[in-house]
């Protein structure tokens, strides 16, 4: 999957007419507006973003490439549906590779890069929804944490794996099922003492603490598809 970055990584805006419609149908899946285990129709896609047929099917297949689209022979194409057995699968990986990228990032981050995440989540508490407990959302890119600790590891593979094909899927999990609730005000502390860990350049800590932050919101998330499953 193509995402746009410019040389330090950061989102930049799309070029082509497939990076537009795949950047409006991404954000779309993502935050739920085209339905989970929905199925795809071309023609529908093509007249509410106002694009013809060839540039929507690149979309798709990058779309495809970063889990956001499943494609069954004879069946078409859908939006994934989010479920334990995936959630599992993909936090488990998560766990481990977010990790590394924590420990990595204390070794590598400067000093004002270290700053530079602590005005962030200053930032992010600068939100009303998250003072109180309510919500926690944040944008793709730059100014999510994760986002900027797996840019901060220095490491390409690691960053192609979380920042390229995963990304996009991890973040359909959280808006949909774990940023609000219970769980705000603690992933936010957990934020704090990662960055702590980061700051005293204790990588050893610093990948603990992500592992346990990853792993508590992933329980977080389990209780809610659980719940999802009842009502159903």
């Amino acid at each position: 999957m193509q995402t746009f970055y410019d040389q330090s990584y950061s989102f930049r805006s799309p070029v082509t007419s497939a990076d537009r419609v795949l950047v409006a149908v991404q954000k779309a899946i993502v935050e739920g507006d085209i339905a989970a285990g929905s199925k795809i129709s071309e023609a529908g896609l093509a007249k509410q973003f106002n694009v013809s047929r060839a540039p929507l099917r690149e979309a798709l297949a990058r779309l495809e490439r970063c889990h956001l689209v499943e494609r069954t022979p004879n069946a078409g194409a859908r939006v994934v549906t989010l479920t334990y057995e995936g959630l599992i699968a993909l936090y488990q990986i998560r766990e481990e590779l977010e990790g590394l990228a924590c420990r990595l990032a204390a070794e590598q981050m400067a000093d004002d890069e270290i700053d530079a995440l602590s005005k962030l989540l200053e930032q992010h508490l600068e939100n009303q929804r998250v003072r109180e407990g309510e919500s926690y959302y944040q944008e793709a890119g730059d100014v999510d944490f994760h986002y900027r600790i797996i840019l901060a590891s220095k490491n390409q593979y690691l960053i192609n794996m979380l920042c390229d094909e995963l990304y996009f899927l991890v973040r359909m999990y959280r808006v949909q099922l774990g940023m609000n609730g219970p769980r705000v005000s603690r992933a936010f502390d957990e934020h704090k003492a990662i960055i702590t860990a980061i700051a005293n350049r204790d990588g050893e800590l610093a990948d603990l603490l992500m592992r346990r932050h990853i792993s508590a919101s992933r329980k977080n998330i389990e209780t809610k598809l659980q719940a999802h499953k009842e009502v159903s």
